[in-house]
């Protein structure tokens, strides 16, 4: 018994990794190690010898198995303290870079008009998505039988038989906000409406959702004079230039009388876009003097006040500032393209909670 501790110790004590150490447990305690076959023997033998030798041969197992567990445990730290003296680590050097988030360019150009015409002294209202066509319609002076009520135009809600309920639509613009905007707060009035907004149409520069800001200012003696310097501030400061030519071109909306597109001057070079100088000519938003029914509509006396109000395209003034070709792109599921932009938050108060950075 004596000789098989001396074996198996000595070589536990020599073993130079654990492939050596695996080894000798085999031979050691395996199931037909040394010791396992000495345990067998244990039946021939007297009941005197067995109650000597049995309790022996228990003790000579786990000196052996404890011998194990150390050598191997001393094996690891000498492997650790190996790659310790070898290895090293710089620790001035400066950490990976890390991908940073951003606002996506519609957030982005959400943010910088807010910013713009907040400075202009227009608050910013926001209403429903969903909407009853009263106010989405009815209110806005557009009539029952305008092509924009019909449902290839509009996405109505579905509604359960016997649903007596007014129907209610997904918006097709911002406007609703307005007649919200004139009940809550009355006039004189200042204000913005940005949101998302829906219609049943599909293309390069049309999609079914998308994102328009409409502007209500109302007042005793507003006049189309201070809608064109509006919007030629906005244009100046959104498109970063310092002066704009702006013409408007007689058009008619049902809400607004009288009714004007706004075409800002501009040219192409080598497939650029620039703003504010050229001979070409570019639609960018729909305007007018806002129609005393729909002034009447929001509860306000249109004998007393009137306006101005405008629409403009969030997504469509950001495929012009950014140079984006294809509307379709800020919905696809794969935005990698963005990093291309890098856009970043605004320090300014932001409609996409608090703080932007």
């Amino acid at each position: 018994m004596d000789d098989l501790k001396a074996k198996y110790l000595g070589q536990i004590a020599d073993a130079q990794d654990e492939d050596a150490l695996e080894a000798i447990r085999l031979a050691a305690v395996g199931k037909k190690g040394e010791v396992a076959l000495k345990m067998r023997e244990l039946g021939k033998m007297t009941p005197e010898e067995r109650q000597t030798v049995g309790p022996a041969l228990n003790a000579l197992k786990d000196e052996i198995n404890s011998a194990l567990a150390a050598k191997k445990a001393a094996l690891a730290d000498a492997a650790l303290d190996e790659r310790l003296r070898t290895e090293w680590l710089d620790v001035t050097l400066p950490t990976r870079p890390q991908r940073q988030g951003s606002l996506h360019p519609i957030s982005q150009a959400s943010e910088e008009l807010t910013a713009i015409f907040a400075e202009l002294g227009f608050s910013v209202a926001e209403g429903s998505r969903i909407e009853t066509d009263w106010y989405n319609f009815d209110a806005l002076n557009i009539p029952g039988h305008h092509p924009a009520r019909a449902e290839m135009d509009t996405f109505y809600m579905h509604r359960a038989e016997g649903d007596n309920r007014p129907p209610h639509v997904l918006r097709t613009h911002t406007s609703p906000v307005q007649i919200q905007s004139m009940e809550k707060m009355g006039a004189p009035l200042r204000v913005i409406c940005p949101g998302g907004v829906y219609r049943a149409d599909y293309d390069q520069t049309h999609t079914p959702m998308f994102h328009q800001v409409e502007g209500l200012a109302l007042d005793k003696d507003i006049s189309m004079a201070n809608l064109k310097w509006v919007l030629e501030e906005f244009v100046k400061s959104f498109f970063e230039v310092d002066d704009v030519e702006l013409r408007f071109r007689a058009s008619h909306f049902p809400f607004t009388e009288p009714s004007a597109e706004v075409d800002i001057r501009c040219s192409w070079d080598n497939g650029q876009l620039k703003i504010g100088e050229g001979d070409d000519w570019m639609e960018i938003l729909g305007s007018g003097m806002v129609h005393p029914k729909v002034i009447a509509a929001g509860g306000i006396d249109p004998d007393v006040y009137q306006g101005f109000a405008f629409g403009i395209g969030i997504d469509r003034l950001a495929m012009l500032k950014y140079g984006i070709p294809d509307l379709r792109a800020f919905f696809d599921s794969d935005l990698r393209w963005l990093r291309h932009y890098g856009f970043s938050c605004l320090d300014v108060p932001a409609l996409h909670g608090g703080l932007s950075r």
